[in-house]
């Protein structure tokens, strides 16, 4: 049997930080939606576990072993479920830049224990996928879940919330690579950028009612340190800003978004992004769950 699925990018369209906790994490509520920049994963019975890794987003990626998420996630489950012999050959087609803040490892992990789930005969529920899943790291649970879904806890805590309609957006991609950049991002977090998780929480209701986004709905408690982390990304932020569009930052940076149709972008603004600031504006629109989560078996 040979299974493919889509491992779709995340946005965090709300993220706010609560608090330090005491194991050194933070506690987030955050809104996180999935959208149609994805990698491709396909999976095949093996007598041991195999990763093969192609594409054209490879900077910054693990080739192999558990320093690749996706592989992480298969050893996670082999685990969970007693039975060390476990195999498969797990082939990834990374379209995702690493290291944008767009979940490209933990969306991997999760395609991949959803679709050994299948392949092994299993049979998990969502909830115990989460469990191992949160093992790996902290966005798979979503990752898992997909679609919209209101986030908390350091990730482990995930609700679904409605499919949104289908809504266009535009990420920017900076060519940069920013060395322990999560790390390096909560560190500079500080009391001064903590709130209570009422702007996402308001959102996540918005979205359980059926109203418009809009981009006064939207936060990420990232913004200022991104901006002030990466100097090109600040640059090419403030240049956005001057023509009028709203950006955010992707979970901890250094990509960000709009939420605007890359078809109505000022006609140079794209040029302007990639020739001063080396910046990509990619199209890209909002996945309902069943798209973001299906399993073909060819």
């Amino acid at each position: 049997m040979t299974l493919e699925l889509i491992a779709p990018a995340k946005l965090n369209l709300a993220l706010e930080v609560t608090g330090r906790r005491p194991d050194g994490y933070h506690d987030l509520v955050s809104v996180m939606q999935s959208v149609d920049l994805c990698d491709r994963v396909r999976l095949s019975e093996a007598l041991v576990l195999e990763l093969s890794v192609d594409g054209d987003e490879l900077r910054g990626v693990p080739r192999e072993g558990p320093r690749n998420l996706a592989f992480a996630a298969a050893q996670a489950l082999a685990e969970a479920a007693g039975d060390a012999e476990l195999g498969a050959h797990i082939e990834l087609e990374k379209h995702i830049p690493a290291g944008m803040g767009l979940g490209g490892g933990s969306t991997d992990a999760a395609a991949v224990l959803r679709g050994l789930n299948r392949l092994w005969a299993l049979n998990y529920t969502d909830e115990r996928l989460c469990e191992v899943g949160a093992r790996v790291g902290s966005d798979v649970p979503f990752c898992i879940i997909a679609g919209a879904c209101l986030v908390t806890g350091r990730g482990e805590h995930v609700e679904g919330l409605p499919d949104t309609p289908a809504m266009p957006l535009t990420l920017f991609a900076p060519d940069v690579a920013v060395e322990d950049k999560t790390r390096r991002m909560y560190a500079a977090m500080s009391p001064a950028d903590y709130s209570d998780g009422h702007k996402a929480r308001v959102l996540a209701e918005s979205i359980r009612r059926g109203l418009p986004l809009a981009s006064s709905d939207l936060v990420n408690a990232f913004d200022a340190h991104v901006r002030a982390m990466v100097a090109p990304v600040a640059g090419a932020i403030a240049l956005c800003r001057d023509a009028g569009l709203a950006v955010f930052a992707c979970g901890s940076g250094p990509g960000f978004f709009s939420p605007v149709p890359f078809e109505t972008m000022p006609p140079l603004l794209a040029r302007e992004l990639a020739r001063d600031w080396g910046v990509r504006a990619i199209a890209c629109r909002t996945l309902g769950r069943a798209e973001a989560t299906a399993i073909r078996e060819v």
